[in-house]
């Protein structure tokens, strides 16, 4: 893909798209105009359909994301930062509602507005000199970026109020410890975020985005409403072929042609 972004690098490979968050000397830290090609390359990848899975990186090996821009914070008003934190929202449920699995590649610092990003993204690889956190109250303020609902969904009420409330800062094995990423990575997390992309598309893609919906929706509501929901989803996979083709290439042992349909 040829962009014309100031702060994103995005580049697409073997149906993987790769967002790069490009502002090193600032850690990578988020501003409106980051937000704004980060929802314009977000619309991108979900309307192509060569693409199939994401990964979300910082640029270097400081940072993945070190948060929101402090320089940006310091002039907000009531009004604005209600704003501010509504954009940011709306641009990180549509990274978890794209439909396509996105991996975040945490590379670095992954603080306030970074561990938001990270927490909207459907799974998280860390590097083992990783540091994840929600500080803000350090500053006076409180998670705005979806951070204090993503993050007790994740882990639990209670981690996730003792993260906030100590403004703590951990490290990349205490973060897979209590779930908040899924793996910790000896070598280069980018690398180990495409392999394992790689390894999800192996398999159907609607079946991948059925079970995504199914896990996130049925998140909002009771168990019975999961339940149900699951039902109809799993009815919406028996209709498609690659449901049939799947099990025919099992039956058959070989490996399977998924279309996408």
């Amino acid at each position: 893909m040829t962009t014309g972004y100031e702060f994103l690098g995005l580049e697409t490979a073997d149906g993987i798209a790769t967002v790069t968050v490009r502002r090193p000397d600032k850690l990578n830290a988020l501003n409106e105009k980051v937000l704004f090609e980060l929802c314009d390359a977000l619309f991108r990848i979900q309307g192509n359909p060569r693409v199939q899975a994401a990964i979300v990186t910082g640029e270097g090996d400081r940072a993945f994301v070190a948060g929101a821009d402090i320089a940006d914070l310091a002039k907000m008003d009531v009004l604005k930062a209600v704003e501010t934190s509504r954009r940011g929202q709306e641009v990180f449920d549509l990274l978890e509602g794209i439909g396509k699995p996105v991996i975040a590649a945490i590379n670095g610092f992954a603080l306030g507005g970074g561990c938001e990003l990270a927490l909207a993204c459907t799974l998280r690889l860390a590097a083992r000199t990783a540091k994840i956190g929600l500080p803000e109250v350090s500053l006076g303020i409180l998670p705005g970026y979806g951070g204090t609902q993503r993050l007790a969904r994740l882990v639990g009420p209670g981690r996730a109020l003792e993260l906030i409330l100590t403004a703590r800062k951990i490290s990349a094995e205490e973060a897979f410890r209590i779930g908040l990423v899924n793996e910790v990575c000896n070598g280069q997390v980018l690398a180990r975020a495409r392999e394992v992309a790689s390894e999800i598309l192996k398999n159907g893609p609607v079946a991948v985005r059925l079970a995504m919906e199914a896990v996130q929706r049925g998140l909002d509501g009771s168990l019975r409403e999961g339940l149900a929901l699951e039902r109809q989803l799993f009815g919406v996979a028996a209709g498609t072929r690659d449901m049939r083709e799947g099990l025919a290439a099992f039956m058959e042992k070989r490996p399977a042609k998924f279309e996408g349909r």
